[in-house]
């Protein structure tokens, strides 16, 4: 599994950070590592994957 770090917008405080961390869990493979305001680091083979995961939730996020 290849560690990435993303970029995360509109995430402001701990609701969202909960909010995104809900979304990634639902991600078949992926492993959180941390996920805090603007920003979180995930193990997956399906960067794709969680990038989409969390921004159908509402955040728009990117690779950082």
């Amino acid at each position: 599994m290849a560690a990435i770090t993303l970029k995360i917008d509109n995430m402001h405080c701990q609701a969202c950070v909960n909010h995104v961390k809900r979304a990634l869990e639902h991600v078949a493979g992926l492993r959180i590592k941390y996920v805090q305001i603007g920003s979180a680091s995930v193990e997956t083979h399906d960067a794709d994957a969680a990038i989409a995961a969390v921004t159908r939730a509402g955040y728009p996020a990117a690779r950082a």
